[in-house]
């Protein structure tokens, strides 16, 4: 727990603090009665409310739409299998700005809907709710689909032997031992909508406005830091209250699981039910998520002779120091670097947090790992430049601050992906080995590591797609000689001109490529015939 402690307190603990304290404390005295003032405003508890409810809707339709994905991909083997798993996955790393732009094309004025059958939604919260989904499709189909994969289906045929019915064995057998998985993936789901910009503000328009967004208003329109620095506080308080009940929730439903290889639970469709659930679950992925993606392919393609692709090579002098696709090469090296990070601190946390005798101390750091997720990207951005600007952390012109910074967005998944699988291998394997004479890293090793290698896999696929589409807390860190590929978006969007935004577009493709290629390779990797996982 040392390291991943001290990563968290140097390089989140200390950034918000101090942007917190910055605005709070005026002229050498503390304004804490400025919390209550801004609170009461009713404005304030407008957004307050239409943040939570809508986290919540959003959660809730995710998980319906999600899960019977989530099964598909863990118990029914089809052709294009590995290739649709990584279509879906990669809505999740888009920026903000440009997949709600996308999604705007379709539901909005002008848009698919409206030139079709007349109908608009933008104006509506069924837009927000909806593009929400766009994003968060795979956090389930991943999270609790990896662990389904390796659930051993002999234990609900068992109960469908002894006479319970098809749904019975499922919500009595498969159900609890998914449990943990189901509230990991709704957690990290809620977390996103919670903190959501991106959507909000492009969707939501006028009308609607979430914590985020308003965070980023008081301080980049308004300047007003006490009342941003309240709204993070806030912001704060309840994203813990929530990764406290999840943590008890959670505690209170672990079990040892019998895990097996997931490439033998897999099978063809048989029945016309299975033939149906796939057949619906197609149709989800294809409306809702590769439709939006063949928008800003479409956009991209508009200039003859792909202009819009060769005018990425030329630098402006005025938007970018550097030609635009300077900024592949920086996001994948910016990724890779987070990538490792994340994955070393997120490994050691949920090997520590998977023992059974972890003190009570070590538990509750489970809940605080997920912090990074609930806190707003604009506030550890700011902090970022406002605590790390002195001796022995000065790293305001290090290249290693930006994927610092990505790493703690992809810390929490690389825990939350292999915490469940940790937690559910029976602790007498581990407990036969040590009497057998194995040390403790050959328990890890012999026994741990090949139960666990595939959720590690996953793990880093996930830190690595996370990483490329970071853009809260990056757009204010990033170099402008070496932008990310998310900032050189965003700065393309902001310009006016056919031309910027039809870079803008280009990008995108190019970001949607890199991370399906990614993600396609750890598939391969993942399903390797070795058998070993």
């Amino acid at each position: 727990m040392a390291l991943p402690v001290a990563f968290f307190a140097l390089f989140f603990a200390w950034p918000v603090a101090a942007i917190v304290a910055r605005g709070l404390r005026m002229d050498g005295a503390w304004h804490l009665g400025r919390i209550a003032d801004v609170v009461a405003q009713p404005d304030i508890r407008h957004v307050l409310w239409f943040t939570t409810w809508q986290a919540l809707a959003s959660t809730a339709l995710t998980l319906l739409l999600a899960l019977p994905a989530g099964y598909v991909f863990a118990r029914l083997d089809f052709p294009g299998k590995q290739v649709l798993r990584a279509v879906v996955t990669v809505p999740f790393v888009l920026p903000t700005v440009v997949a709600g732009s996308a999604f705007l094309a379709l539901v909005g004025r002008g848009g698919l809907l409206d030139e079709l059958w007349g109908v608009r939604l933008d104006t509506t919260v069924w837009a927000i709710l909806l593009a929400h989904v766009f994003f968060n499709f795979a956090v389930v189909v991943r999270t609790v689909g990896g662990l389904w994969a390796q659930l051993d289906p002999r234990q609900e045929e068992a109960a469908r032997m002894l006479g319970a019915s098809p749904l019975t064995a499922w919500r009595k057998v498969t159900l609890p031992a998914l449990a943990p998985a189901v509230a990991a993936a709704a957690l990290m789901v809620f977390l996103f909508t919670f903190t959501s910009f991106g959507v909000v503000q492009i969707l939501g328009g006028p009308t609607f406005s979430t914590l985020e967004v308003e965070i980023y208003r008081q301080t980049s329109e308004v300047f007003d830091l006490s009342t941003a620095a309240v709204l993070t506080l806030v912001q704060f308080a309840a994203v813990g209250a929530v990764l406290a009940v999840h943590a008890w929730t959670v505690r209170r439903r672990e079990t040892a699981l019998r895990l097996v290889d997931p490439g033998a639970t897999a099978r063809r469709p048989r029945g016309a039910g299975q033939w149906a659930l796939l057949a619906s679950v197609l149709a989800t992925v294809a409306l809702l998520l590769v439709l939006p993606l063949a928008v800003l392919v479409s956009r991209s393609l508009d200039a003859p002779g792909l202009g819009y692709y060769r005018a990425l090579t030329r630098a402006d002098g005025g938007t970018f120091l550097v030609a635009p696709v300077h900024a592949v090469w920086t996001s994948l090296q910016y990724a890779v670097a987070a990538t490792g990070i994340a994955v070393v601190i997120g490994g050691l946390a949920a090997a520590a947090l998977a023992r059974r005798d972890a003190g009570r101390l070590v538990r509750g750091f489970d809940a605080l790992l997920m912090l990074p997720l609930g806190v707003s990207a604009v506030t550890v951005g700011f902090g970022f430049l406002i605590a790390l600007d002195e001796p022995p952390l000065d790293l305001r012109q290090s290249w290693l601050l930006v994927p610092l910074a990505q790493a703690l967005v992809g810390a929490p998944f690389v825990v939350r992906t292999m915490l469940p699988v940790l937690r559910a291998v029976d602790v007498r394997l581990r407990e036969a080995a040590a009497v057998l004479g194995a040390s403790p890293w050959r328990v890890w090793r012999e026994v741990d590591l090949p139960l666990v290698r595939r959720a590690l896999l996953v793990a880093a696929g996930f830190a690595f797609a996370v990483s490329l589409g970071e853009f809260g807390a990056t757009v204010f860190i990033a170099r402008p000689d070496n932008p990310t590929l998310p900032v050189a978006v965003a700065r393309l969007l902001s310009r006016p001109g056919d031309l910027n935004y039809g870079q803008a577009m280009a990008l995108s493709t190019i970001l949607m490529v890199v991370c399906a290629a990614a993600l396609l390779l750890l598939e391969r990797l993942r399903t390797d015939r070795t058998g070993e996982f």
